[in-house]
């Protein structure tokens, strides 16, 4: 918005002093090359505005990040094209008389001109085309007008050659070109409404991740077993809802993703009904293409507490796995999201959350997150899952939940999940709760999560940090 307001600015005192629309048009081209330039050229500076920074900045890594990176990427076509509406004015303003009118067009029009750009990449190209395409798309629309222009006028012949030239180059480098170039052996990558979305597959796995660089947000071990992962620690919360006593056991999972949970409740608890719930219908439909979800778990594409609203079912264990690095839907952190959870379990029923950043700092998310679960749950448990940053919480009213866990996991004779269940008995401790809680009123889950990716990253960063300093760069790049 600020280089736009330059852009005006800057536009209109231009048009003053040299009313030439070939100038105004050749920016507009200029600026249909730069945004076409985007889909090749865009990952490599993020990347290398995030390396620079990783050894310059030692606090708010994400936010200089994306600040720069926008900067690097944006600031210059939008610079350009917020010259084109004073220029506009100049040029077509004849007489006192209607000039009211014709500027009134001009900012109706820019109005108009502004609401297709937000919503028409959002909805429509990006599901359908993916991001690539979608800067190629509007720039084709610019060097559309732009030739348009020359073309009329008679001018501008060698402009519209080299345009043209330089957008079909960019066309055919940036079309099919994948962002995370690095990776030799990914099945699908794609985006939808609201993910980046990477399905790579290995020897023994099928990983869906919703982040380029890392993250694993569903797996499918193809020999069946467990994950090694989160997912194990959240089948003790059938085995604490007393799974093993009942006929039917009703599992809702909030976030189903490809259904990594779903599928390990039918393989070890064959008396399990599972709904899932989960807000993007691409991920669901890659379930059921490259993850072997069970056709009997039935799955709404929904808001998980939108979902809650709209049903009056209650289940035995809901989980929910909805909360993806900082991207932490804060209608889904709050008391009041945690109070419709808890009316929709059974007496003996239990929620599992996933919270995936387990923080160090005093304050951190997942603080946040636990003590608001506290105000609402009389029984709170935590463990923390070794080798990673998640952190498995059991919530329920039930004071019998361990010994009932107890009970169970002595009943079970899968020789993994015994080993398993183990595991999580060792590990799994009572939350003392603090104050910090979140409300729908006022939950700043995005700076929360922010705070504890920035000390991840600064964690991972130091060792090549050390190297910098004590070897130079040729010393980094052989340690790489």
């Amino acid at each position: 918005m600020i280089a736009m307001a330059l852009g005006n600015i800057y536009g209109g005192r231009y048009a003053d002093k040299n009313p030439d629309p070939d100038r105004l048009y050749g920016r507009i081209l200029l600026a249909a090359i730069w945004i076409a330039c985007i889909p090749v050229a865009g990952k490599y500076i993020i990347l290398a505005i995030s390396a620079v920074l990783i050894f310059t900045v030692n606090s708010n890594f994400l936010i200089w990040a994306g600040f720069l990176a926008c900067m690097a990427i944006f600031v210059f076509p939008l610079f350009l094209l917020g010259t084109v509406t004073p220029s506009l004015v100049k040029y077509t303003v004849d007489s006192l008389a209607d000039n009211g009118k014709t500027v009134g067009m001009l900012n109706a029009s820019n109005t108009i001109g502004s609401i297709l750009g937000t919503f028409l990449p959002t909805f429509v190209t990006i599901p359908a085309v993916g991001t690539s395409v979608t800067f190629l798309v509007f720039a084709g629309i610019l060097l559309c007008l732009s030739v348009l222009y020359f073309v009329k006028s008679k001018t501008g012949g060698r402009r519209i050659a080299v345009g043209i030239l330089l957008f079909l180059v960019c066309c055919a480098a940036g079309h099919f070109d994948s962002f995370a170039f690095w990776e030799t052996d990914l099945a699908y990558e794609g985006e939808s409404v609201y993910n980046y979305l990477q399905v790579r597959e290995t020897d023994t796995d099928m990983i869906l991740s919703t982040n380029v660089l890392f993250g694993v947000q569903s797996i499918l071990k193809k020999d069946g077993g467990l994950t090694g992962m989160y997912y194990d620690y959240a089948l003790a919360a059938p085995l604490m809802a007393d799974v093993m006593e009942k006929e039917e056991f009703r599992v809702l999972i909030l976030g189903n993703g490809t259904g990594t949970f779903a599928s390990q409740c039918r393989a070890y608890f064959s008396n399990t009904q599972v709904q899932g719930v989960e807000i993007d219908g691409k991920i669901t439909g890659l379930a059921r293409q490259y993850f072997k979800m069970p056709k009997d778990v039935e799955v709404v594409t929904y808001d998980g507490r939108a979902f809650l609203n709209v049903t009056d079912q209650t289940y035995d264990v809901i989980m929910v796995d909805a909360y993806q690095d900082i991207t932490i839907p804060f209608q889904m952190s709050s008391v009041e999201f945690f109070t419709l959870v808890k009316e929709h379990l059974d007496e003996d029923g239990v929620m599992v959350v996933n919270m995936n950043m387990r923080g160090r700092k005093e304050g951190n998310i997942n603080q946040y997150l636990a003590d608001t679960i506290s105000s609402v749950f009389q029984e709170v448990y935590t463990a923390d899952v070794p080798g990673s940053t998640n952190r498995e919480l059991y919530a329920s009213d039930s004071g019998r939940m361990l010994s009932v866990f107890d009970s169970n996991r002595q009943k079970l004779s899968e020789p993994a999940l015994v080993r398993m269940m183990e595991q999580v008995s060792s590990a799994v401790g009572a939350y003392r709760a603090g104050d910090y809680l979140m409300t729908d009123d006022k939950a700043p889950v995005e700076l929360l999560g922010m705070q504890v990716i920035d000390d991840l990253i600064f964690e991972e960063a130091a060792y090549y940090k050390k190297i910098f300093r004590e070897k130079g760069i040729s010393g980094l790049f052989k340690s790489l």
